[in-house]
């Protein structure tokens, strides 16, 4: 009679080790919880359409300049289906000077899509919320952790900055967003959802007001003890040479914004006589005045321009 063969050995099963990011962690959001500011997206009645509505116009704006406007616009068309609805003008001309126009096409055109697709609701999971027009990594993330309580690796500008200098010792993060960057950001993600959505509310805290780009407040950090940056002597910007930075005076963005204002304090179309005036240079005026048509921000009839209907 043949033995039988031998089972081969498990491998021995290990506990896990501690978190080296624990610490970092539980000290930023203590602090979140000491100091968090009080805003209207962060509040218990708060909306998942509200979330997302605050999520596109913070995108390279900052929040004194969003709060009044979200607050309008939330009382204007509270639910995606009244913003589906509006008049394309009336939602530009909502948007006023908080810049980058396009942001409040796609937000519209977000609204149409969760009226059509989702029955007026905003979709759960990041996968669903990216397939919505203008909904990209970050937003889907975003939503995903604080409208819906979800775990979620949520990193804009200020998290990346964060994460740079606590974890990897750099003056700032690269310009590009990096694969070495993605990986440090889920691995400080807990996994509990409770807790990931703490952490991605407090650190983007923190680097809004006190891990900020130019004058970081580094007395008051409540991780002051183990950054990585202010322990290294904090080094200057190793990536320094490869940032492009643009001045707006003069630029095509000054020139739009000059014309889309024109646009939204008129009460009709307006002759091109009158939009010639807001520019000194007529080629570069007449290459922004044809981008605005071409993005969908601007209609021509002969001399005539006008906000979409």
């Amino acid at each position: 009679m043949t033995a039988p063969a031998a089972r081969p050995a498990r491998p021995p099963v290990t506990a896990p080790g501690p978190d080296p990011h624990a610490d970092l962690r539980d000290a930023v959001g203590r602090w979140f919880g000491a100091t968090a500011r009080d805003l209207p997206w962060r509040a218990a009645d708060r909306t998942a359409w509200g979330v997302l509505v605050s999520e596109v116009m913070l995108q390279q704006t900052p929040v004194v300049r969003v709060e009044p406007a979200w607050r309008a616009w939330m009382e204007r068309w509270p639910e995606p289906a009244d913003l589906a609805a509006a008049p394309t003008a009336d939602v530009l001309r909502a948007w006023g000077r908080l810049g980058y126009p396009r942001r409040a096409l796609r937000l519209q055109e977000c609204a149409r899509a969760v009226v059509e697709r989702h029955g007026g609701q905003v979709p759960h999971g990041e996968k669903a919320l990216r397939a919505l027009p203008g909904v990209g990594e970050y937003t889907a993330a975003a939503v995903t952790a604080f409208a819906h309580g979800r775990q979620a690796v949520v990193v804009d500008t200020n998290v990346r900055r964060v994460l740079a200098r606590a974890v990897g010792g750099n003056a700032l993060p690269a310009p590009s967003y990096t694969a070495a960057e993605r990986a440090t950001a889920a691995a400080l993600a807990p996994a509990d959802d409770a807790d990931a959505v703490l952490w991605a509310a407090a650190s983007m805290e923190l680097g809004a007001l006190v891990c900020t780009a130019r004058t970081p407040r580094c007395g008051v950090c409540p991780v002051r003890d183990a950054c990585a940056w202010r322990l290294a002597g904090r080094p200057g910007d190793e990536h320094a040479g490869r940032r492009r930075t643009q001045a707006w005076a003069g630029t095509d963005r000054q020139v739009r914004g000059r014309v889309m204002a024109v646009l939204r304090d008129a009460s009709g179309p307006v002759p091109r006589g009158v939009v010639t005036d807001v520019w000194h240079d007529a080629a570069q005026l007449d290459r922004c005045v044809a981008s605005l048509v071409e993005d969908g921000l601007v209609e021509q009839v002969d001399d005539l321009y006008r906000l979409p209907a």
